[in-house]
């Protein structure tokens, strides 16, 4: 059931993003003549007065499809409602209104987070967590003797406390020392004892020691007393997540060689989604908006195939005056079409492989 709910959750994130064209669309009396939930083979359509609306075999996104790129289209070509011949600002609104409608829908699932369970929030305690330490060979915390579990409280004479901030306090430290020991006091099962730990320098420089490090404390969840609360804490939440998410991808870009395993397909969504939801089914209302806000940002990257792609053929007409010749763009938004499609493959290819049941299957 944990399964479904995350798949479901995605499917509803592409319905919401394709509505968002679909609906700037119409709202400005263009021509739409195809909704389509995922791509390849029809499964299931329904032809309405103006528009087919189908479910395809394959769900790595959708489309909405428009009469100017239909050969078979008995529409005019000069028809003022077609999309191709209304001004650069209305396309471009009818473009970006997927990244809109996925980052509105973001804010509003957070909102009833906040009004029905409310959000996780940490009472501090001394020190930071070491939830999970990274199985890389020889990493600097395994040599060190670091374990999950352990709460540092100390590096060198700096007494990390019990404010919030002490985790970030921790990390810049230790990114700041590379090849350099550094003195901790840790608390394990309630015993205080010293380790030296040596962070080993990464491609960027920065030094890491292979560990995952978390705040310190009780996790409590408080719900909103209100709906003016609601809003406002959900407000809170979003910006703490967006900013994460925007930090999250420009750290892939800027040192993508070293993050690039990171990447993460449609089944590996979902396997973290089923988790979340194994442990809590409220999990999905925070699940939901993290991955609809990455939608968004990945829909509005200038790359083929995607939404900012599209802007920037657009951004493109409106310095020249007039389009790329339709050839140009075809060609382009073809070959990232096959590129998206080949690294969507690739993705589910790789997460099922290392999914855990799939490697039981074969030990």
């Amino acid at each position: 059931m944990s399964v479904l709910a995350a798949i479901a959750v995605l499917g509803l994130l592409i319905v919401v993003h394709e509505l968002g064209h679909f609906a700037a669309a119409r709202l400005q009396k263009i021509y739409v003549n195809r909704f389509s939930i995922g791509f390849g083979p029809t499964l299931l359509k329904y032809q309405g007065s103006q528009t087919e609306y189908a479910i395809r075999a394959f769900p790595l996104g959708g489309y909405v499809g428009f009469p100017d790129e239909d050969p078979d289209s008995t529409i005019p070509p000069e028809d003022p409602n077609l999309l191709s011949n209304r001004p650069v600002l209305d396309r471009a609104i009818v473009i970006s209104a997927g990244v809109v409608a996925n980052l509105i829908f973001a804010y509003f699932l957070l909102v009833g987070q906040a009004a029905t369970i409310g959000f996780q929030e940490i009472n501090p305690q001394p020190g930071v967590l070491v939830p999970q330490v990274l199985e890389e060979t020889n990493s600097a915390a395994m040599q060190a003797g670091i374990e999950a579990g352990d709460v540092i409280l100390k590096v060198g004479d700096r007494d990390l406390g019990e404010s919030a901030p002490a985790l970030e306090t921790l990390r810049t430290i230790i990114q700041k020392s590379p090849e350099q020991p550094l003195e901790l006091e840790i608390s394990r099962k309630g015993e205080v004892m010293p380790l030296t730990v040596t962070p080993q320098a990464g491609r960027d420089g920065k030094g890491k020691i292979g560990v995952m490090l978390a705040p310190n404390g009780e996790v409590v969840r408080r719900r909103a007393e209100n709906i003016i609360a609601a809003f406002t804490s959900s407000a809170n939440e979003y910006q703490r997540i967006a900013q994460l998410t925007a930090r999250g991808f420009w750290q892939l870009i800027s040192n993508f060689g070293e993050n690039a395993e990171q990447v993460a397909g449609p089944v590996a969504i979902v396997a973290v989604g089923a988790e979340l939801a194994s442990n809590n089914v409220s999990n999905l209302f925070q699940f939901g908006a993290l991955i609809s806000i990455n939608l968004a940002i990945i829909n509005i990257l200038p790359l083929p195939a995607l939404d900012g792609g599209q802007l920037a053929f657009l951004a493109v007409e409106g310095i020249r005056g007039k389009p790329i010749p339709s050839k140009i763009q075809e060609s382009i938004m073809q070959t990232g079409l096959v590129l998206l499609l080949s690294l969507g493959v690739f993705l589910i290819v790789r997460d099922t492989v290392n999914l855990a049941f799939f490697q039981e299957l074969f030990q």
